[in-house]
């Protein structure tokens, strides 16, 4: 068993594992084929003692995982469009996340803010916080059960499974082959889906020590302490990860399995293929042992923007190649 937790992320037709210092992502070419690549992580922090703190090493994590999700992402979408020029710049990744944030602390944090001001006018201090957070949960589930029901979310949301799968076939010591690796379950207890779960949770309870101020302070309050929040939330997943054995932990983290419900779907076995290669390379970049079967499925590398293909990095070599 490696001595890192891996993690991961779906994209289009493909998965992204990230390990201790590199990530690699697999996908499934329009032509059938898989093809991989991997990349060191150097956001500038990684590896840095800072990086190593808690409540720092979260926003650390959440940054390399925006930014580097959010290229791939693109990527994928463009492989899957057969275009293969698709790059983004740094100025444009960073205005796309900038968006993103905007919008999601917008729908998350000031709409329900908004509404429950409009809803509780008048009430206790404390009405206000709780219907804030019953809105909160609300708009979340709504949106996550809308986007799941589009076909092509519905896709990701099943290599989101194919993802999870591996990652506890990984952790089991299991064989990464796709009979074993599908006995598994699709949530997982170190999933992004559980942090923001754990992050919704954490924004009840601080938003209600706040209470009702000037509609500035609270506003501002929902922009300055978001990113205390995520910091705090990494760590209370971290634990319930580490605990989960415990009973009253598993209780109270509980929530977060349920909403993996929404987000990760029953992948097909070409899907876990994919994961299953994008592990593997993985733990190549990253300099682990791989399992004793692994190089058997047929893979490629992608070809990048500006970059011409290197051979395939299996060996042995691997059946046809």
């Amino acid at each position: 068993m490696p001595r890192h937790n891996y993690g991961g992320q779906a994209l289009i037709e493909g998965v992204m594992m990230r390990g201790r210092d590199a990530l690699a992502v697999a996908l499934r070419h329009p032509d059938g084929r898989i093809v991989f690549a991997t990349e060191r992580l150097d956001s500038g922090f990684h590896g840095s003692q800072l990086a190593k703190l808690p409540f720092i090493r979260g926003l650390v994590v959440l940054y390399e995982t925006l930014v580097v999700g959010t290229r791939w992402l693109v990527r994928s979408a463009g492989l899957q469009a057969e275009e293969d020029d698709v790059e983004l710049g740094k100025g444009a990744i960073a205005l796309m996340l900038a968006i993103t944030l905007a919008a999601g602390i917008g729908l998350f944090f000031l709409l329900p803010l908004l509404l429950s001001s409009f809803i509780a006018s008048g009430s206790t201090s404390f009405a206000q916080p709780l219907a804030e957070g019953l809105i909160q949960v609300a708009i979340f589930l709504g949106y996550l059960t809308f986007i799941s029901r589009m076909p092509d979310v519905y896709r990701v949301f099943q290599y989101h499974g194919a993802e999870h799968k591996t990652i506890h076939a990984l952790e089991a010591g299991d064989p990464l082959d796709v009979a074993s690796i599908d006995r598994h379950p699709t949530a997982h207890p170190r999933c992004g889906t559980e942090f923001l779960v754990v992050l919704i949770a954490l924004s009840i309870i601080a938003f209600s020590i706040v209470g009702k101020q000037e509609p500035l302070v609270m506003v501002a309050s929902r922009f300055v302490l978001v990113p205390v929040l995520a910091g705090v939330g990494y760590e209370v997943l971290r634990l319930g990860a580490k605990f989960r054995s415990n009973p009253i932990v598993k209780a109270i983290m509980y929530p977060g399995i349920l909403v993996q419900m929404i987000t990760t779907k029953q992948p097909t076995p070409d899907m876990i293929e994919v994961a299953i290669v994008s592990m593997e390379e993985a733990l190549r970049a990253d300099g682990e042992a791989l399992p004793a079967d692994a190089g058997r499925l047929r893979r490629d590398v992608l070809e990048l923007p500006g970059k011409g293909a290197a051979p395939v990095s299996i060996d042995p070599p691997l059946p046809g190649a």
